[in-house]
């Protein structure tokens, strides 16, 4: 029998998400359990984005509107774009997945860095695309100057996570202006700023992506998920010219973005003071758990976003094992190749003392 498969998703390996608390408790058996391993707002969503939820219920017999109007048009006045330069999707995961089939074709080339978010080489691989893959720096940022090397007449994309996942680094305006000043015009940019309200409320030379949309070679991805608390909602936005906007649309499913999602994140939108609650709380817990590695002599990677790197120089999966058992889940970092890295979201301050805890405790019985 003939092989049915493409050949090249023989080689994809699929992305494995953070376990969800129920499946720990029904697996090991226990009742308090935390979950500090997906990146999500500890402080739940937005109250406004409840009640907007709340009331849009007497309608899920209906589909949604598939051109996110009122979200596009919100997200429009609330960025300063016209209507026509966003794209909803289904997460900022569907944006990404939207680049990659919209604008790469086999043998084209796509640059991303090593480790970073998986999905860049996931969707890539999907498509069949070339990849080449550059290093991080010894200080696991982004080196944009060899990626700036890896590009070449066959180069289609570039992806740069800013501040990246898993690392929490982020890039430099200065660097990203570098970067800029000798990329072709016809090799795309796609900058990923998932973490965007993290990084922009702490460091001042971290640039805004809306600053290069000047360029037509750039595209960018935004989420509600991560500082907006809407995770499982599954709705985040695309950012670029208006004809690049035109082409993804034309790949994007229709109805990606359900009801809920959108009048969620259009409430979500008006709530500065939830967004600047969750800001303040990030800042003040990420010096809590800086002060506890210190204390414990554990390497760790200054964040610009709401989770951190532990280097704890043991064998990542044993630690990430160990935790679970005492109802602490944190991510393994495995598959991005950091052997002895885990990484930890920042939580409440009793989900923080939990792990503190939990992982003095495991360190000394490893």
């Amino acid at each position: 029998m003939k092989n049915l498969v493409r050949q090249n998703i023989l080689n994809v390996k699929p992305y494995v998400p953070g376990k969800p608390i129920e499946e720990v408790q029904r697996e090991l058996g226990l009742k308090d359990v935390i979950k500090l391993a997906s990146n999500e707002n500890c402080l739940g969503p937005s109250p406004k984005a409840l009640d907007a939820v709340r009331k849009s219920l007497k309608d899920i017999n209906r589909y949604p509107d598939s051109s996110s109007f009122y979200l596009k048009k919100r997200l429009a006045k609330f960025l300063g774009v016209r209507e026509d330069e966003l794209i909803i999707g289904n997460g900022s995961d569907e944006i990404i997945v939207l680049a990659v089939k919209t604008f790469v074709n086999p043998p084209d080339e796509v640059v991303i860095a090593k480790p970073t978010f998986l999905i860049y080489e996931i969707a890539s691989q999907v498509q069949d695309a070339r990849i080449r893959n550059v290093s991080l720096t010894r200080d696991y940022k982004y080196d944009l100057k060899e990626m700036r090397k890896a590009v070449n007449d066959a180069t289609k994309l570039v992806f740069i996570a800013n501040p990246d996942n898993p690392t929490g680094t982020y890039v430099t305006k200065k660097a990203l202006d570098d970067f800029f000043s000798s990329i072709p015009d016809d090799v795309i940019v796609f900058l990923d700023e998932a973490y965007y309200e993290f990084a922009k409320v702490s460091f001042k030379d971290y640039p805004n992506g809306l600053d290069y949309l000047n360029r037509e070679n750039v595209i960018i991805s935004r989420s509600f998920s991560k500082a907006y608390g809407l995770a499982a909602l599954r709705v985040g936005y695309g950012i670029s010219n208006a004809k690049f906007i035109n082409y993804m649309e034309r790949t994007r499913e229709p109805f990606n973005v359900n009801l809920l999602a959108q009048a969620a994140a259009a409430a979500a939108l008006d709530d500065k003071a939830f967004l600047k609650r969750t800001l303040r709380h990030v800042e003040k817990e990420k010096k809590f758990l800086y002060d506890a590695f210190d204390r414990s002599n554990l390497e760790y990677v200054a964040s610009a976003t709401n989770f951190i790197l532990v280097n704890v120089k043991k064998d990542c999966v044993k630690v990430f094992d160990a935790l679970l058992e005492k109802g602490v889940i944190v991510r393994d970092m495995k598959a991005w190749g950091l052997d002895s890295f885990i990484r930890v979201t920042i939580g409440t301050h009793e989900e923080n003392r939990k792990f503190v805890e939990g992982l003095k405790k495991v360190m000394e019985e490893l």
